[in-house]
């Protein structure tokens, strides 16, 4: 069963308190997702260790439940 938008922003925001989420559903089909997730709590990180924090926030259903998520991910201007 794929996860809703709501849902992926939920989990991210719980984990990143901090974080501005936007998702949008890249094929309509509820499987494909495009993030954009502004937080100061990445100032300072690498990108790879930013989207790590992501990941860790989706608690394990990246490549189950949520089958592709494209991640932007930056600390605010």
């Amino acid at each position: 069963m794929p996860m809703n938008a709501r849902d992926i922003e939920k989990m991210i925001k719980d984990a990143i308190p901090d974080a501005t989420v936007t998702i949008r559903d890249l094929a309509g089909d509820g499987d494909h997702y495009a993030a954009e997730i502004v937080a100061e709590s990445f100032r300072g990180k690498s990108r790879v260790q930013q989207h790590q924090m992501v990941y860790q926030a989706l608690q394990g259903n990246m490549g189950g439940e949520l089958h592709a998520l494209a991640l932007q991910t930056s600390a605010p201007k």
